[in-house]
């Protein structure tokens, strides 16, 4: 058994990171009940398309429109502290509206509310969260750290959480919103066991929000790297977005699938993300970074002019599999990229930045993949996918040789 636990979480990561790591599957595994649950909640109290679309929308705004403000928050106040505020907020929510759905008096506009607010937090949370990592792990095992924490995001988020919420939800609506209160209350916990060292910021410094703001946003765009990062990673979610947003509809239409099929798509990709964690070690021990991320845009170029072309789900379900073991090993490589660049004291304004252009290109490419669909057809935004992918990586791999060797950030001292 003590094998096993120094397999999954060597004992050079220190004891601090398990508590972290903890933490940060529990809190998952309750996202990922909301990930099911709430979409269904929402259809259960309306039949307009408008709204429901609305609960969607809602989930995508809390990023874009706090996002460089909680950069600015992480990087002024006590990380720890503002992980368990943020989580502890979403404990109340959560109760609340698990309580409110028990007594049959969750209205739509509460529900809606809810998801708002729950979104807002975890928009805070995750900010600070990205940030503690590299706190407390050296800067030479945070491929392995990363690859930790993202098998939690892949393995119970994504794959244990929503066919565990849909299935708490049939058995009885509230209970999968209070089982992600407990969830979420049992990171608290867990994150309140971590000891960070202090993360840069003098105490005397006096600055406005704005100026930390403008400060982490020119430091991003001056620096070369993390600069290449952000803006393949808007550009990309834009491709992705327009592509991904009429998933549904093309699995329907092009594939010939009904909604267990279209179940399956979600499942294919969350398996190869799994199987991509367990290969992320292995390769990351004989490929260079920038080898991993060069491939990986290729590998996202190519998955949109295969599902372009092809109408057989014996195809595409393979393809969605390769996706997913890239899309782990790519943001994995990102994430690690990133964090050994950034200096501590700028992680959180960074990651915001880095935040905006993630859900900025979603929103745009969303928009773009539902006009494309409405005027030629649901496989237009996965040729406009295919040609915007291949355009930029012809004009991205000469700066992606030199992303993955920045030494801005020393090595991490590890919390006691």
């Amino acid at each position: 058994m003590t094998r096993v636990v120094e397999t999954a979480l060597p004992e050079r990561l220190g004891r601090p990171f398990r508590w972290l790591l903890g933490a940060s599957w529990s809190s998952n595994l309750g996202d990922g009940l909301v990930l099911a649950a709430g979409p269904l909640l929402v259809a259960s109290r309306t039949d307009q398309a408008f709204l429901v679309a609305l609960a969607a929308l809602l989930g995508w705004l809390p990023p874009l429109l706090f996002g460089l403000f909680a950069g600015a928050v992480t990087d002024r106040v006590d990380r720890r502290r503002l992980v368990m505020a943020m989580d502890g907020a979403r404990v109340v929510l959560l109760a609340v509206l698990a309580t409110c759905v028990a007594v049959e008096a969750a209205p739509i506009w509460l529900v809606l509310a809810s998801l708002f607010l729950l979104g807002t937090a975890e928009t805070f949370a995750d900010n600070v969260g990205s940030t503690l990592t590299p706190m407390i792990v050296h800067r030479g095992d945070l491929a392995v750290a990363n690859q930790r924490t993202m098998a939690g995001v892949i393995g119970l988020n994504q794959l244990a959480g929503p066919p565990l919420g849909a299935a708490l939800f049939a058995a009885g609506q509230w209970s999968p919103f209070a089982g992600a209160a407990v969830l979420m209350a049992a990171g608290v916990v867990l994150v309140s066991r971590v000891v960070l060292p202090p993360h840069g910021r003098e105490a005397h410094e006096q600055r406005t929000v704005r100026g930390d703001i403008v400060e982490g946003v020119r430091w991003t765009w001056r620096h070369p790297a993390v600069r290449t990062l952000v803006l393949t990673i808007f550009i990309f979610n834009v491709t992705f977005g327009a592509a991904w947003s009429v998933l549904v509809l093309y699995a329907q239409q092009r594939l010939g699938l009904g909604d267990v099929g279209f179940g399956l798509v979600t499942t294919m990709q969350a398996v190869g993300g799994i199987v991509g964690v367990a290969a992320f070690g292995w390769l990351t021990a004989r490929v260079t970074l920038t080898a991993i991320m060069r491939v990986g845009l290729v590998v996202e170029t190519l998955t949109h002019l295969a599902l372009a072309l092809t109408t057989s789900p014996w195809v595409a379900m393979p393809v969605f599999f390769v996706f997913g073991a890239h899309a782990f090993v790519w943001g994995t490589t990102s994430i690690t990229i990133r964090q050994r660049a950034v200096p501590s004291a700028l992680q959180g304004r960074v990651n915001s930045v880095n935040l905006i252009g993630t859900f900025g290109g979603l929103v745009v490419g969303a928009a773009i993949g539902g006009w494309l669909a409405q005027h030629w057809g649901v496989t237009a935004p996965f040729w406009f996918g295919f040609v915007g992918s291949a355009v930029f990586v012809v004009l991205i791999w000469r700066q992606l040789r030199h992303v993955a060797h920045t030494d801005a950030q020393p090595t991490a001292d590890r919390a006691a």
